[in-house]
């Protein structure tokens, strides 16, 4: 069934929309990938069983009209609250469940469903006991701002039909019928949109770049390549609102002069892929994506391209690289993709929340987007807040909001009441910040003058017990890893700072050491070919620049203020908490604890591989590392 006119695409708006309303409740099961590793797709088919049981009707896709009303069940993309998960949201009540089980499924579809009660048990419920029976009341939810993430959690996300019902597809209507190339790139730029994918590059200058080009074959491309460390934050878009994306490109491609597009999406997200599948075919058999875009000139089609999971394809002249079948490596610019891309044709490259951004601010216009945020980051940003933080998950927040807001606000604090030490933004390209830059405001501008960066969005939290020493040294592990190898500061450079932070952690440091690693990352910043090698020494600069005092223990005192790190620490027992139980020694892997029954034991320093099992077994607290 082919949309032909914009007038066709309304006609099925409303029809769809009418049917959603025939919906009386809406079980929303979150689908997003880690509470389909909690199990949410068996909570998904037991409550189906339970409805057909109790002779519920039960709507897995929009039905149409007239019939009679009905519960829909829809498998949506991620809620956010992934610590919570899995998570059920029930509408229209706003009602959000966490850690929900297989065997609560009989007990919501009687008490929920049926009686219309609240199961006090399964809503969320603060550190003082406080019941949030809303989703949107909930601190975590209350204090965010859902732009790109708008959908996500909200519709089913395998399903065009719920996507229109919520004014999907409006945007490229207007863009084919009541806009111009030209007006689009005004209207973007106007916004202030700039890059999400960590650089911060004004997009509408990029696509204004491509739209100059003087080419019969152009490009539109997606990076969905996400590599950071704990970074999540594109694939639940394509998990939760792949339509938004298709729409995006579609625009992008009218915009430019583009009938091509192509996302470029890592294998390991087999259930993005999944989900961008089934809307890319969707989107064709309405006509949203081929020849004629309603009944117009406009032709565009999408098609996937895998990646294997290489961070330095993040950058787009590597990633283009790997679309062409070539090893994926950077190259110098200029000339820009906008230029000379994908197969030597003009390309636009963007990542997926970029695109997520653009149908809303066609919509709603340059004015609304650009009055959120600061005077250089307008509009919102998505993170994945990870770490050692109580709410771990998906959130979006205004450009502007404080690392404090965050971490503290949404985030709920530290785990287990710990004394927060550190926070890395921007994956392994980002710097660490401290307890004085709390209170700094997020945006592009700032996070690089603290010595950090914005990134895509990874957001790691850090309490008193990590060494940041160590977690330079995580860091560093992973570029040298990860480094395509195809220019020396990148290559040999930063296999040189990890070879130095191994010999500082393992004690063997000197204050010499110290001076040559800032003078090699130094050279390595200023000197490598790409922005993977250029921002690869921020960990390292950022925790000397932060955390100094530990690096001098670590190579003065030979010790590690944080006791991570092996070579320099030892562990003991306390000869007056020890009450001999042998449990200790008989855990040990190395039989490095001796002692009899009843009387104290001792550890060989020599033996000892530190691997805390003993700390572990011990039940009378005897055993502390020093």
């Amino acid at each position: 069934m082919k949309i032909k006119t914009r007038q066709e695409l309304e006609a099925k708006r409303a029809e769809y929309a009418a049917s959603l309303k025939t919906q009386k409740k809406q079980i929303l099961i979150c689908a997003g990938t880690g509470c389909v590793a909690g199990g949410s797709l068996n909570i998904y088919a037991r409550l189906q069983e339970i409805l057909k049981e109790r002779g519920i009707k039960c709507s897995l896709v929009l039905e149409k009209e007239p019939h009679e009303e009905s519960v829909g069940l829809k498998k949506s993309g991620c809620h956010g609250f992934c610590e919570m998960g899995p998570l059920l949201r029930i509408e229209p009540a706003g009602l959000l469940y966490i850690k929900v089980k297989v065997e609560d499924c009989e007990e919501i579809i009687e008490e929920r469903i049926i009686n219309d009660r609240v199961i006090e048990r399964l809503v969320y419920h603060d550190q003082e006991g406080k019941a949030y029976e809303k989703q949107e009341e909930i601190p975590f939810y209350k204090q965010q701002t859902r732009v790109a993430l708008e959908d996500c959690g909200r519709i089913n996300a395998e399903s065009i039909k719920e996507y229109i019902a919520v004014g999907g597809y409006s945007a490229v209507a207007k863009a084919l019928f009541d806009m111009t190339p030209q007006q689009i790139v005004d209207e973007i730029s106007e916004a202030s949109l700039r890059g999400r994918g960590g650089g911060g590059f004004p997009t509408g200058r990029k696509w204004a770049q491509v739209l100059a080009q003087d080419s019969e074959i152009k490009y539109v491309v997606c990076n969905g390549d996400e590599g950071d460390p704990g970074a999540f934050m594109d694939r639940s878009i394509l998990e939760g609102d792949p339509h938004s994306i298709v729409e995006a490109m579609a625009i992008n491609g009218y915009c430019t002069g583009a009938t091509k597009g192509l996302v470029y999406i890592r294998a390991e997200y087999p259930l993005a892929v999944e989900r961008l599948k089934i809307a890319i075919r969707q989107a064709k058999e309405y006509g949203l994506l081929g020849e004629n875009i309603f009944g117009t000139d406009f032709s565009f089609d999408i098609e996937i391209r895998y990646g294997a999971g290489a961070f330095v394809c993040g950058e787009e002249t590597a990633l283009i690289h790997s679309m062409e079948g070539l090893r994926g490596e950077a190259t110098v610019k200029p000339p820009f993709p906008s230029e000379q891309g994908y197969k030597g044709c003009p390309t636009n490259v963007n990542n997926v929340e970029t695109y997520a951004n653009v149908p809303v601010i066609l919509l709603k216009g340059a004015e609304w987007f650009s009055s959120i945020g600061t005077e250089k980051s307008k509009g919102t940003k998505v993170f994945a807040l990870a770490g050692k933080v109580n709410n771990v998950g998906l959130i979006e927040v205004p450009m502007g909001t404080t690392l404090r807001e965050v971490i503290f606000g949404i985030g709920g604090g530290i785990k287990d009441g710990k004394k927060f030490k550190a926070v890395q933004t921007g994956g392994p390209s980002g710097g660490c910040l401290t307890e004085k830059h709390l209170d700094l405001p997020i945006d592009y501008d700032n996070l690089l003058a603290a010595g950090s960066m914005m990134g895509s969005g990874g957001m790691i939290v850090m309490d008193e017990d990590d060494c940041m020493v160590a977690m330079a040294k995580f860091y560093l592990d992973f570029t040298v890893e990860e480094s395509c190898g195809k220019c020396a500061p990148c290559r040999i450079g930063n296999k040189r700072l990890h070879e130095m932070l191994q010999k500082i952690t393992s004690g063997n440091g000197t204050i010499e050491d110290l001076e040559r690693l800032r003078n090699l990352a130094g050279v390595i910043k200023d000197t490598a070919l790409c922005g993977l090698g250029q921002t690869s020494p921020n960990p390292v600069l950022s925790t000397m620049d932060n955390f100094y005092d530990e690096y001098l223990a670590h190579v003065k005192e030979k010790r590690c203020p944080s006791h991570q790190c092996r070579e320099l620490t030892q562990y003991f027992i306390n000869p007056e908490k020890c009450k001999g139980c042998t449990l200790c020694a008989r855990m040990c892997p190395v039989n490095a604890i001796t002692g009899d029954k009843k009387v104290p034991h001792v550890i060989d320093p020599q033996t000892c591989i530190r691997c805390g099992s003993c700390i572990e077994r011990c039940k009378f607290g005897a055993i502390y590392v020093h």
